[in-house]
This record gives structure tokens, C-alpha cells and sequence, in this order.
């Protein structure tokens, strides 16, 4: 099996760049994206892709630091109420959209009461509305640069959960971003870069904001200095790795954000090619869908977790990069604990006897996966064999992503290879995946207990008290068997040779200002 494993590697066929990719234009730093962008609308219909473009475009009151900290960005100052329902934000003064308006505390009540409303479907809007964690009561304008959120319960989180990226950052925006109608016409926020030409399928543009008001000192997650160096950067769509590493060859692109393991060697050896690596907090596993008839039965779910190997899969699919992990909180995680490490060990016996307890008699278990993300297939495959070793029918359904996504959405599968994006809290880890099916069918862990114990975690600042809870959490998962977890990534990118200051981190996302084409 390991040399299965190590053996796994997609090469497909090189496909046409687009002609925009060909040639060096001055000023323009050209970046490789495997799928185009969903949308632009901030946090609406997005996935990977689209928050690695946007998130150079948009920006919120707060932001994420490099560690996983929340620190103000549109914002100059935060002040709490002392019951931890009230939050009264201080706009930087002086700050502008990209049409030149000033930013004001009306245009932060504005963004926020659309978000709100369910017609915007926006992505985080359970999370503010009532169905989450947290309600969003009132926003208030009490100043032209004050505005306080009054929220119906204290939680730890509540400025964290404004900083995600699948968020949109909750970025605010001028009300032109929609027409009289308030149908959405395009983002006009604030960030270091503009929304600029997109033309589906082939690339997307972001231009240079002349006016942005950058925050001092250096580069720090989505916060920190965002001095942009390049007059565009042009998205390229190029599906197929293969042809993602023959254009950064050929000096056809200039950035290749998420390079393939198996190409990491030979990449190394080119002494035109600088290889960046760092370590992210993104969870890849296999999804166990615990309301289907079948895998309903947690004796099923348990004997799948011990047929699989996990370490051998994330060596053979990250090729000894990856990092095991069977814990939904990340290893680089302050609260990544001792606790944490427990995992089901591989036990092809145990899963046998758990199999036959559960009386199954062979009925088929579809693992659905897609190609665009490779790790993801090669996990498919790996498994499937594991699992048809200890005699699970083990059926392999490969989708075109935007058909998994929207199955994941819909809590529409028994078994589906998957990747999280990186959070950067801990309690965000197990909320990404955890809720109420009836109402957010895509969460993966419906446990009352859990949940209650989540809920403390949330609302609770006390450090000893919320590891104590997510101990709790961990032990609790592993019984449940709702996610088999397999490993955290590496973020590797590679730049051609114009490029000088591209750098990677936590949240496995390119940030393009600080980067310089010589």
C-alpha cells in the first residue's frame, strides 16, 4: 500500500494558456488560479478561489494577523461594553472606497444590513443571525465615524467571526456596489487593490488603489502594511497543474500559489525558481455523512476510521510535507494540546469486527471527490483501496468541484473527500463543522452536547477553561466518527524570476502587496 501511495500522481493533459498569460507587461504580476471565482460579492457563493482573490479588494473593521489574532483594520479603535454585548467601532479617519467617497459610519450600517438580510445570502449570515453563535440586534450609528453593534449574548468570537476570509472578510462597502434595485453590480470597497476586468474562464484583474491609507510596520495576515508594489495583478485560470508548472517555466506567469508535492523537487533544483513553504491551518479528511441509513450506524463510521491509515495517506498524498493530524484544531494552533494528538489507530481486524457487529452485508459507500483539487482525489483513491481491504464496498464518484461543493452544501452524500480553508481560532475549527443539520445541512457534527460545549468555548475568554473544552470536543469526535481527519497542509508556491518578496502563511492564501517585479 505504501508504495501505492507514494506512487499516486495526476498528469493531465497541458492545456492552452490564455493569450493574456504569453507575454511580460511592465507592471503587471501574473498569478496562476485553478478555477476561476465564483462571484465578487463579498462572502456570497464563494469557495477557495474566490477568497484569495477578494480578500485584495476588500477589508472589514477588523482583520487577522499572521498568528491567527484579531487586530483592527478599518478600524482605529474597539471598545467593549463591559457585559460583552456592545461594540462601538472608530472609523481611521481619512479612509476612502475606490470611487473616492470617504468611509463612514453610515456606509459600515448599511453593509451590515445587507448582509444580514437572507435575500443577500450571504455566506456568514446564520452566524450573525440567530442560527449561530451570535445575534446581531442592532447596528447604530452614533457618530460620522462611530457605530456600535449590539449583539444578544457576550462571546469570545464575535470579532474574530467578522475577520474570516469565507466571510469576505465582512467587508464594507459603498452602497454603489448594488443598483436602485439593490441587485449586485460589483465591489467598491476599500482594500490595497480595485476590482478590475474579469473575464470569465480566463482571468481576473485587480488594479493598484492609488488611495488606499495603508496601516503602518510590515506585512501581518490581512492587517499590518499593504504597500502594493505592481501597478495589476492578473488572475490566470489554468485548470491543469501540469500546464500551471510549464507556463512558470517558460516565465509565462509569475506565481504559482499552490504547487503540486510532486512537483516540489524538481522545482528546488531550478535555480530561476524560489519555493516558499509554510505550514496552514486547512483540514483535509474524509466527510461521513451520519445521517444516512447506512453510516447512521456509528459502528460503521468507527470501523472506517480504523481501516484507514491516516499517516500513510497523508505521506502518500502530501509526499511527507503534510503533517498528520487527527484533530479538527490545527497542529500550528496554540491549543493544539497533548489531547489533541489522539487518533483511532489503524486496526484492519477491529474494523472487520465492528463491520460484522453492525451487520453489514457489502452495501456500496460512495467517497465522492473531484480533480481539480488533486489531493483530494489521490485521498479518494488510497482510501477506497483501505476500506475494500477490510471488505467495504468503497465506490469512488468523482464530480466536478462546483457539483461537490453544492452537495456539501446540501448534506447530499455518504462519504466525500474534502478540505476546510483555514480558521484561525480554535473554536472556529469545530464550528466550521459542527450545527444543527435541519438548518445548516452542510455542518457535519450534530451533537447537542458538543454543541453546548462549543457554545461555552465561544462565550468563555478564560484560556484554561476553553482548552479544557475543546479537549472535551476532541475526545468527543472520536467517537462520533462524523470526519475522519487525515492532516494539516503546506501552503507551497513557487515564483518565477521577476518576483522578489511573495511570501506565504497560516491561512494558505497569496497576499500580493509587499511583492515587487524586478
Amino acid at each position: 500500500m505504501r508504495r501505492a501511495a507514494l506512487a499516486l500522481s495526476l498528469i493531465a493533459s497541458p492545456l492552452l494558456l490564455p493569450a493574456a498569460a504569453v507575454a511580460q507587461e511592465p507592471g503587471v504580476l501574473r498569478v496562476a488560479l485553478n478555477a476561476d471565482i465564483r462571484t465578487n460579492d463579498p462572502g456570497v457563493n464563494r469557495d477557495g478561489n474566490t477568497d484569495a482573490v477578494m480578500m485584495h479588494v476588500l477589508e472589514g473593521l477588523v482583520g487577522l494577523t499572521e498568528k491567527g489574532d484579531v487586530a483592527p483594520l478599518l478600524a482605529e479603535k474597539i471598545d467593549v461594553s463591559p457585559d460583552g454585548k456592545a461594540y462601538t467601532f472608530v472609523l481611521r479617519d481619512g479612509l476612502v472606497f475606490h470611487n473616492g467617497q470617504p468611509v463612514t459610519a453610515e456606509d459600515v450600517a448599511w453593509t451590515w444590513k445587507r448582509y444580514l438580510d437572507p435575500a443577500t445570502k450571504w455566506r456568514c449570515q446564520s452566524e450573525f443571525g440567530g442560527k449561530g453563535q451570535t445575534r446581531i440586534e442592532a447596528v447604530e450609528v452614533t457618530g460620522p465615524r462611530t457605530v456600535v453593534f449590539r449583539i444578544d449574548k457576550p462571546t469570545a468570537l464575535f470579532l474574530s467571526m467578522t475577520a474570516r476570509p469565507d466571510c469576505g472578510g465582512s467587508a464594507i462597502l459603498h452602497k454603489d456596489s448594488v443598483d436602485a434595485d439593490g441587485k449586485w453590480k460589483g465591489p467598491i470597497a476599500t482594500g490595497p487593490f480595485k476590482f478590475g476586468e474579469w473575464k470569465r474562464g480566463q482571468y481576473v484583474e485587480l488594479e493598484r488603489f492609488a488611495g488606499y491609507r495603508s496601516l503602518p510596520g510590515p506585512r501581518d495576515g490581512y492587517v499590518g502594511g499593504k504597500k502594493v508594489e505592481v501597478e495589476r495583478v492578473r488572475f490566470l485560470v489554468i485548470p491543469d497543474p501540469a500546464a500551471t508548472k510549464a507556463a512558470l517555466l517558460a516565465g509565462s506567469i509569475d506565481v504559482a500559489p499552490d504547487v503540486s508535492a510532486d512537483d516540489l523537487e524538481e522545482l528546488k533544483r531550478r535555480g530561476d525558481i524560489t519555493v516558499d513553504m509554510a505550514p496552514t491551518m486547512s483540514v483535509s479528511g474524509f466527510l461521513l455523512q451520519t445521517t444516512d441509513p447506512l453510516l447512521q450506524d456509528v459502528r460503521i463510521r468507527r470501523a472506517i476510521a480504523h481501516a484507514i491509515d491516516t499517516a500513510e495517506i497523508t505521506a502518500g498524498v502530501t509526499k511527507g510535507t503534510g503533517t498528520p493530524n487527527a484533530s479538527v484544531i490545527p497542529v500550528p494552533s496554540s491549543y493544539y494540546s497533548a489531547k489533541q494528538k489522539e487518533r483511532a489507530k489503524a486496526d484492519p481486524a477491529l474494523a472487520r469486527k465492528l463491520l460484522a457487529e453492525a451487520g453489514y452485508r457489502g452495501q456500496p459507500i460512495k467517497i465522492l471527490t473531484n480533480k481539480r483539487y488533486g489531493p483530494m482525489f489521490d485521498a479518494a483513491v488510497l482510501g477506497q483501496a483501505m476500506l475494500q481491504q477490510v471488505g467495504v464496498n468503497a465506490e469512488i464518484e468523482v464530480l466536478e468541484w462546483a457539483t461537490q461543493l453544492d452537495r456539501y452544501l446540501k448534506g447530499n452524500y455518504q462519504m466525500m473527500s474534502f478540505s476546510y480553508s483555514a480558521r484561525l481560532d480554535a473554536a472556529l475549527n469545530f464550528e466550521m463543522m459542527s450545527g444543527p443539520k435541519a438548518t445548516q445541512p452542510r455542518k457535519v457534527w450534530d451533537n447537542p452536547e458538543a454543541l453546548k460545549l462549543l457554545s461555552e468555548a465561544m462565550v468563555s475568554a478564560d484560556r484554561a477553561k476553553r482548552q479544557e473544552r475543546f479537549d472535551r470536543l476532541h475526545g468527543m469526535f472520536l467517537a462520533d466518527v462524523p470526519m475522519l481527519v487525515l492532516y494539516n497542509g503546506v501552503d507551497i508556491s513557487a515564483t518565477g524570476p521577476r518576483v522578489k518578496g511573495y511570501k506565504g502563511w497560516a491561512a494558505g492564501q497569496p497576499r500580493l502587496w509587499g511583492v515587487t517585479l524586478q
